[in-house]
Order: structure tokens, then sequence, then C-alpha cells
């Protein structure tokens, strides 16, 4: 099929129809093993001489599907897909590092992220910075002789900090070494990075990408001799793989996915603005906000703003609790991406594990709060908001 733009292909890359008896809906290859025609077969395809299926933990067609389908997205050479997000950070970072290497990773990270990077070096003496990633001569002063991974988020969790994607992988392109970018906030809709010079992008799949709440996953793109390495050793030796269920439903959100962004991010634009308007809100985090230190930063890089919006209440952990409870359509809950609006507090449930004097540097304090916003009316989403906010 000829290359179509990507509402297009998030629809129809990687599967045709007519060769699965003409059925609309992909099919759902739920196996374990798969059968040999000849004892010759199997030994063929054990030594990498032909092409075709073993074991669901080598590959799967349903999950090949899906694998297709995110590298198209992401304008990469090959996608893998993983039975969570953790599960690809962890197989894309452990297969790029050994033991005295150096990780560069962005100002704030997601914290199980965080406390991945804490066992790696506790264990393995795989040592990791934070870093601003302001400029390039702060950028090329924290790279040591033993960085190996740059690793960025942007925007970051849960402060929305940008990182410029395209500076740091100019920089990282001298020293040989390759960036990765966890793009899970914005989704390959609203930004790609490997377009930018990055090597690897990964994703939570659970989030913007299944779009429903109903599945976890992870996925990463890359080139075609990386992520085939990355296939059969971390990911085949260590055994975080998606299920074909799991693959399936992802095929099926991901269809959608360019029209639910559009809805998330215009609804997230008229919250951050009422939000920023409120005498109860101290401030406003939202790269769509004008006045957002790198707001020049995200019309260059995203396509639109996203649908996250991190906000810091008058007052302190008890006001922010106090706020949480008395919402009423808006649901309590961390995750992301789902139809449903859901908000929660980063220093008590996600970046719990980071220490407080690390997430008070990450800018993660016991006022901060962060909104997914979800499909519905934003009058609605809004009317709970304000009506919150009343109560404290």
């Amino acid at each position: 099929m000829d290359t179509k733009r990507f509402e297009t292909e998030v629809i129809h890359r990687g599967y045709h129809a007519l060769q699965h008896h003409g059925s609309l809906s992909p099919p759902i290859f739920q196996t374990s093993t798969f059968v040999f025609d000849k004892a010759e077969t199997g030994a063929n395809r054990f030594a990498g001489e032909e092409d075709g299926y073993i074991y669901s933990r080598l590959s799967n067609p349903t999950v090949a599907m899906l694998e297709e389908r995110i590298a198209i997205m992401e304008n990469g050479e090959k996608g893998l897909a993983f039975g969570s997000g953790m599960a690809a950070v962890s197989a894309i970072l452990l297969g790029l590092t050994k033991t005295g290497d150096h990780v560069l990773c962005s100002e704030g990270v997601y914290g199980c992220t965080f406390g991945l990077l804490q066992l790696m070096e506790e264990k393995y003496h795989i040592t990791h910075d934070f870093h601003s990633m302001n400029d390039e001569e702060s950028i090329r002063s924290a790279i040591t002789d033993h960085t190996t991974v740059i690793y960025i988020e942007s925007p970051i969790n849960p402060t929305m900090k940008l990182v410029d994607l395209e500076m740091v992988a100019s920089i990282a392109k001298e020293y040989g070494i390759p960036v990765v970018v966890d793009n899970t906030f914005s989704s390959p809709y609203l930004q790609r990075p490997l377009e930018l010079g990055c090597e690897v992008v990964i994703h939570s799949a659970t989030k913007y990408l299944c779009g429903h709440g109903d599945v976890v996953g992870g996925l990463a793109v890359g080139s075609k001799d990386l992520m085939s390495h990355l296939a059969m050793t971390t990911q085949k030796d260590i055994g975080g793989i998606m299920s074909p269920f799991d693959a399936w439903l992802l095929l099926r959100g991901i269809k959608t996915l360019p029209v639910r962004m559009d809805r998330h991010c215009e609804n997230a634009k008229k919250i951050a603005r009422l939000l920023k308007e409120h005498p109860a809100v101290e401030k406003v985090l939202f790269p769509g906000d004008s006045d957002f230190p790198q707001f020049e930063l995200a019309n260059k890089q995203m396509k639109n703003a996203g649908g996250l919006i991190s906000f810091e209440i008058k007052g302190g952990k008890g006001e922010a609790q106090a706020f949480m409870n008395s919402l009423e359509l808006i649901k309590i809950a961390v995750s992301l991406g789902d139809a449903e609006t859901l908000i929660q507090h980063p220093a008590t449930m996600t970046h719990a594990v980071v220490p407080e004097e690390k997430r008070k540097q990450m800018g993660i304090n016991d006022r901060l709060l962060r909104i997914s916003v979800g499909l519905e009316a934003w009058e609605d989403i809004w009317s709970d908001i304000e009506r919150g906010l009343s109560r404290i």
C-alpha cells in the first residue's frame, strides 16, 4: 500500500483483510506455539535461516501487526511490543548498558523509571545523573567517558517541562550516544522524536495509544538493527512480552487516536485557561499556555500541546487531597489518556518512590496535581473542578 497520511495509516497499515478470509477486524492469534510442517522447518527457523513463527514469546502475528503499525506511526524501521511500559523501558535501558556505564537523564522521569535507575545503580553499577538539558554547553559538560545512553521524557512527568529533542540529538550524535525518548505524553500524533534525530522512542501503550483504560502494554521503535538485537536479547530472555489479545485491543484503540487526541487537546486548552484564572490555583503548567516558559519550543516540536495539565493549588497536601475528594465526575486514578478525566497527586502516588528532596528538585511539591483531561464535554469537566475548588 502506498504511504498515506497519518490518520489513514493508523487504520490500515500492517493488515490485509483478504489475506484473512476477508475479516475486516484483524484476527487474534491466541496461541503459545506454532506447528512446523516438518522437522527441517523448525531447525531452519531456530537457526534464523527461514522466516516464520516459532513461539509467541518470540513473535506472534497479531503482535507483529501492532509492531508494524507503531513503527509506521513513529516513522521508524521496526517496533517492539512489551507487556507494559516499564517492560519496554527496562528492556531498552538494560539492552543499551553494561556494568560501569552511565545514563544521562532529563530533569525528571516517571517514578518507576526512577526506581529502575536506582536498581541498576545499586545492583549493576550503572550510574545515572539528572540534568536540566537547557543548553548545549551544560549538556556537553554532563556527558562522561562512560555515558552510553541519554534518556529523556518530554513533556516530563508531571512538571510538563520540555526538552529540545533536536538540540540534544545533535549533541549526542557527536559522541555516538543514542537518545531514548519516552513519548507517552504526546503520542506519535503530536510528536515524533525519531524525525528530530533521536534513536529510540518508548511508549506506555496503556495511555493514549490504548485510550480506553483496558490494556497494560509498552512499545518501542528504532532502527531495524537495534530493535532486532533487543528482540533477541533483553526482550526474548527477560520475557516481558505482550499478549495477542492486548495487541488486538491496541490495534483497535489506535484507529481512533487522531480523533481522540484532537479532543483531548481541545478540552485541555479550555481547562488550562480556566484554571489559570481561578483564585484558588497558584500555578498552571501546560505547554499550550502562552505564558509557559517553553511555549515556543512546544510549538516547534509538537503538533499540539496534549491533554495533560499540572497545576499547583493554594495550600499544601491537605488542600490538594480535600480538593480531589470533593470531585464527583473526575476520577482519582493514576494513568492518563483515557476517555475519562483522571486526577492524581504525584508526590504521594506516581512519584512516591522518589525521595522528598529529589522530588522537590524535580519541581514536585505537595500542592502539585496532575489532571489527564478526558473526552467528556469540557463544560462538565470544568463544572466539577470549579465546584471542588470552591469547597476548599
